[in-house]
């Protein structure tokens, strides 16, 4: 059984309503390492649903959280609303609402294009509403309970005048800067570092919120969650799952949800990814750059425990081959790949919307990423391929979409992720080279065997071997002859394929040019 649907078997067996969870702060680009929990979420709950179970997905965005520092994609003049709720916050590019919609509306964008479509809770709306004020209270009322429970299981020490409540300031608006002096139901009297002293009544909703630690098990209660996945930085021995899982039974006396654990993903020679650090590739990159489909099977192909290093260069085009390939055996165009589990689920869950009932046209990508800097645009690639016999059908509108959409990807990676040694342009005109003497020989025989040359990739590299092997002139002399004739560099694509994409004519002129 596939990974997601052995969790879904457990939790079906309980025969309850499930409420699956997740939850993120948007104080930043919610990068591709987040994207896994909600993926995570996503199969399993739909594995959930396959089976006849009754749930809900639903999604958290922690939007009344402070923000903790400037972080290095923000300029200094933000440091002025440090600690200040990132709801509260202005937007850093001035065309949403707040500084969390800024990048909340970019991720749940994201969402829809990959698939995931969870019931959306906002963390400063249910706080402002009046949604925690029973959880607030109790929390409060069991304040040594959970002072007990924090310093037992996570080993720290609280200050004595510690309440499980972080009172927002009314002057400065600040939720960090601010010591309770007293409680005594409703009232918490309080003091900020601002100079500011005053009083919240906590059945007004919006004056504060739990902190993490206690906020989290506490929506669990509120919100009947019975499953939650978390990275394993929170599910170490005494960190937030441990306190919290305590917190929920002893405080709120409602049982733990069950957890799966998952990995980081790690970006290749940069590590695992941090928002706050710059160091992270957001969700919507990943989507610019790689067909949802393909990024939903990055994560269904390997258990949540397993880490991955994603590699944003060449091992892009590896993930979409192996995509593509897995694809192909689907539908019993090819054996079924060694190693690779649960094939047909792995497949049915990479898919965002509906999976296709026929094997959808194919064009390697590798040779896609070649054509598309010969032709640039679709319409012109499919020139291309009628002309050379590589496209001999009219595709369907589905099929005609997807290869749109993939040259975008395409296009958008060149740009911005793809190594140099992938890149060229062939150049309008000849470039100012120096042709010395084998070279001018290698041209000369191959200009005179071009017009009996079939067009064709396996002709064309068969005849380079040829010209090279009988006048003894290095076959990778001969390939860096044409590449510096043709792209002004001494390197390029496959030589066959790439020659096979230009047309014959501008082949012989260009060598013609060259000769002179």
């Amino acid at each position: 059984m596939h990974w997601a649907d052995v969790i879904a078997e457990d939790l079906f067996k309980h025969n309850i309503p499930h409420v699956l969870a997740t939850g993120i702060t948007p104080s930043g680009p919610i990068h591709l390492g987040n994207m896994r929990e909600i993926l995570t979420t996503d199969a399993i709950y739909r594995c959930l649903i396959e089976k006849g179970g009754d749930a809900e997905f639903i999604y958290i965005a922690d939007d009344f959280d402070p923000l903790r520092k400037v972080y290095p994609y923000l300029p200094e003049s933000y440091e002025k609303y440090v600690g200040m709720p990132i709801s509260d916050i202005p937007c850093p590019c001035g065309k949403h609402q707040s500084y969390a919609d800024h990048y909340l509306y970019s991720f749940l964008n994201s969402l829809k294009e990959i698939g995931v479509q969870p019931h959306i809770y906002r963390a400063h709306e249910m706080y402002k509403k009046g949604e925690y004020n029973e959880a607030i209270r109790i929390a409060l009322d069991n304040t040594e309970k959970i002072r007990q429970i924090l310093e037992n299981i996570s080993k720290r020490q609280i200050p004595k005048n510690w309440l499980p409540f972080n009172i927002l300031c009314t002057r400065c608006k600040r939720m960090t800067k601010s010591t309770p002096i007293l409680y005594e139901y409703p009232i918490i009297e309080y003091k900020c570092t601002c100079g500011y002293e005053g009083e919240v009544d906590i059945r007004q909703g919006g004056v504060g919120k739990l902190p993490w630690r206690v906020d989290w098990p506490a929506r669990w209660k509120m919100l009947k969650v019975t499953f939650e996945p978390c990275g394993k930085d929170l599910a170490t021995v005494g960190g937030a799952r441990d306190t919290g899982a305590h917190i929920v039974e002893e405080v709120y006396n409602y049982p733990p949800p069950a957890l799966v654990v998952y990995e980081f993903i790690l970006l290749k020679g940069q590590g695992a990814m941090h928002s706050s650090k710059g160091t992270a590739l957001s969700s919507d990159q990943m989507l610019q750059m790689t067909p949802p489909k393909v990024l939903r099977f990055l994560l269904m192909k390997q258990q949540p425990n397993k880490h991955i290093v994603f590699d944003t260069g060449l091992g892009l085009l590896n993930l979409v081959d192996e995509y593509d390939k897995i694809e192909r055996t689907y539908f019993g165009i090819e054996d079924e790949i060694k190693g690779m589990k649960d094939l047909e689920k792995t497949y049915e869950l990479s898919q965002p919307h509906t999976i296709p009932k026929k094997l959808p046209y194919h064009l390697p990508y590798r040779h896609l990423v070649t054509l598309i800097q010969i032709a640039d645009t679709w319409n012109d690639i499919k020139k291309i391929l009628k002309r050379t016999n590589q496209l001999t059908t009219t595709l369907s509108p589905d099929d005609e979409n997807r290869m749109k959409q993939r040259c975008d990807h395409v296009h958008y990676w060149l740009k911005h992720y793809a190594p140099d040694a992938v890149k060229f342009k062939v150049q309008p005109h000849l470039p100012k080279i120096n042709i010395d003497e084998q070279q001018h020989q290698f041209l000369t025989h191959l200009y005179s065997t071009l017009p009996e040359t079939k067009w064709i990739p396996e002709d064309i590299h068969n005849i380079i071997y040829t010209i090279s092997e009988q006048h003894q002139i290095p076959i990778k002399r001969a390939f860096t002859t044409l590449y510096q004739i043709l792209l002004g560099q001494t390197n390029g694509p496959r030589a066959g394929y790439f020659l096979s994409n230009l047309d014959k004519t501008f082949i012989t002129q260009r060598i013609a040019e060259a000769l002179k």
